[in-house]
């Protein structure tokens, strides 16, 4: 169910003992007020309207307009100046009565969401990125002026943890997820730290669930949209500045949820096994994966165009996708063909039992991966749907070669500990260096063969400060400026001295895939180009990434590494780094990574 965020009608209500009505309301919603709760037959009452004691007619608060002969009063819209109190009088005959409301214009209500009746919805709250995570934030309920109940997010003992779920446990993002929305729900919301300072307050409305449309695949059905274009200029271009938004988004996220220890992931495989969702994802479920990666809507080239990347980079690296699904679901013969015109895939049905079904992804991806990943499923549920796997395997080496000399140094990790590594080492290698002012760091580039770089990036001290400092800074707009600012530096011979590193890292796909706003997936999406049926969930989404660097080059099944340090000609990569692989040849990121701990 679709969310949809409001600046109108904030308010809480809290009858009290006094008659007064209390309300909270943001600046720029709109607010209106009755001046009776009840039907009435005053017709030829004085309605008189008053605001801090001054009647509105002759002194009105800047934009309140007295509405159906004076029994309402509607401002918009809200502004601090609104803040006080209001009252409506009616006289007629012998008859008086007074209603006031005392209204409260609070800047720190920062979330305003309206949901249907039954919806599941996201309460959004983070910590400050610079700030480290200890404990989960709490998240509370305003119940009355001055009292709020502690909600129980996850814990499913209570009556809340059946509904309230802490999406991201122990990670910046904070937010909860409140699943089958109820009338009571409605009402003010407060996420704060467990030293009790405040970080978001959210503002949920509630609203009587339409009628419901029971799921239907019609209109669905068809198959992707074929490409009109297939000799455009400007397809590639799109794809290309699509995957570099996508890596650093993906790069973000990662680094939330791990600040701090290594890190490799290939963005340009899970792009390729989102994409190939998509292929068969169709109206909401389709728009969302397209913003997930970062594509234009009804982009319809996206699949002919990644299957040219895919034959461009054949020589250095090997890309697949999969798909598994239930044997009891008859996959669309048209999403069958399309994935096989596309991806080179077709889609596989899952076997009878837990253990053939493990051995036999694990084999796939061993396969794919030329052995360097050799298990990334440990089990498989008998009521599985749809599993989601993308492999992909890089080989490269120097363009020039490490000295074969053994060789050991002291790696300086975040905390300032020392850890004794073997080396790379070479007196005179070539390699193109650069200060790069927009990111904060020095950047070195290391040709490989089959037309691919990799790009080190060495913040200015081995402290985290440093380093999230050079991370906040690589949006998809620096890190394509550092890439034709580096191409265009001069390589020199320098004094190199790396670490050897061998990184295998699995990622918590099913997590990024959440922050990438796709939780639908795991609840219920519009697959209807994939399985015509009924409503699909995809069950789980898998990524490792493998990296060493030897001697003889870079191996990968996801990442790449290295770094250095001073601006003379002397590059020592001995404390923590981040890197990019990156083709030359398709001009987008195959592997980012950081090296903190090798």
């Amino acid at each position: 169910m679709r969310l949809l965020a409001v600046l109108c009608l904030l308010l809480q209500l809290i009858f009290e003992h006094s008659s007064c009505t209390h309300l909270r309301v943001v600046p720029g919603s709109t607010l209106e007020l009755p001046c009776l709760s009840f039907q009435t037959d005053f017709t030829e009452a004085a309605i008189t309207w008053k605001f801090n004691g001054r009647n509105i007619s002759t002194q009105s608060p800047g934009s309140a307009t007295v509405k159906k002969n004076g029994m309402s009063l509607a401002i918009s819209p809200i502004t601090a100046a609104h803040e006080g109190e209001y009252v409506c009088l009616v006289k007629e005959s012998n008859v008086e009565l007074m209603r006031a409301y005392n209204v409260t214009v609070d800047a720190s209500i920062g979330y305003t969401i309206k949901v249907n009746e039954g919806s599941t919805f996201q309460l959004p709250c983070h910590f400050p990125f610079s700030s480290k995570v200890t404990a989960n934030a709490l998240w509370f309920k305003e119940m009355d002026v001055g009292k709020k109940t502690l909600l129980n997010t996850g814990d499913e003992s209570t009556g809340d943890g059946e509904r309230v779920e802490l999406l991201y446990p122990l990670d910046h993002d904070q937010t909860v997820i409140l699943r089958d929305a109820v009338m009571e729900d409605a009402g003010i919301y407060q996420c704060e730290s467990a030293e009790g300072k405040k970080m978001s307050t959210v503002y949920i409305i509630v609203v009587a669930t339409p009628t419901v449309v029971p799921f239907s695949c019609d209109g669905f059905t068809t198959a992707w949209e074929p490409c009109q274009d297939e000799d455009s200029r400007t397809g590639e271009p799109i794809v290309q500045e699509s995957m570099a938004e996508f890596s650093m988004k993906l790069y973000s996220y990662f680094r939330e949820s791990n600040p701090s220890r290594n890190l490799l992931f290939s963005p340009i495989s899970i792009s390729g096994a989102l994409s190939h969702l998509l292929l068969g994802a169709r109206d909401d479920t389709r728009r969302a994966i397209e913003r997930a990666v970062c594509v234009p809507h009804d982009f319809h080239c996206l699949h002919f165009q990644m299957k040219k990347q895919r034959e461009k980079l054949a020589n250095s690296l090997q890309m697949a996708s999969q798909i598994y699904y239930n044997p009891q679901m008859n996959l669309s013969e048209a999403f069958t063909n399309q994935s096989i015109q596309f991806y080179e895939a077709e889609p596989i049905r899952l076997l009878e039992t837990d253990d053939e079904n493990t051995q036999m992804i694990n084999s796939w991806v061993a396969n794919k991966t030329n052995n360097k990943i050799r298990k990334l499923v440990d089990s498989v549920s008998p009521s599985t749907q749809l599993i989601l796997l993308n492999a992909v395997s890089f080989s490269g080496q120097w363009k020039f070669k490490f000295n074969e000399k053994p060789k050991k140094g002291l790696f300086t990790k975040l905390n300032g500990d020392l850890v004794k590594v073997p080396l790379l080492h070479h007196e005179r290698y070539m390699v193109a260096m650069s200060f790069v002012p927009e990111l904060k760091a020095n950047v070195a580039r290391f040709g490989l063969t089959g037309d691919s770089s990799l790009y080190i990036l060495l913040p200015r001290t081995s402290s985290l400060n440093d380093l999230q400092q050079v991370e906040a800074k690589m949006t998809d707009t620096a890190v394509r400026q550092m890439i034709e600012h580096m191409k265009a530096t001069s390589p020199q011979h320098v004094e190199v001295t790396l670490p050897q590193i061998k990184l295998d890292i699995q990622p918590d796909m099913n997590l990024v895939i959440k922050k990438l706003g796709l939780l639908s997936l795991f609840e219920g999406a519009n697959l209807c180009g994939l399985y015509p049926a009924e409503k699909v969930v995809l069950d789980d989404a898998r990524h490792r990434a493998f990296l060493a660097l030897t001697e003889e080059g870079v191996e990968a099944g996801g990442v790449t590494t290295l770094s250095f340090s001073r601006t003379f000609p002397s590059f020592s990569a001995l404390r923590p780094f981040i890197m990019l692989l990156w083709s030359d040849q398709a001009n987008v990121p195959l592997f980012v990574g950081r090296v903190t701990d090798p």
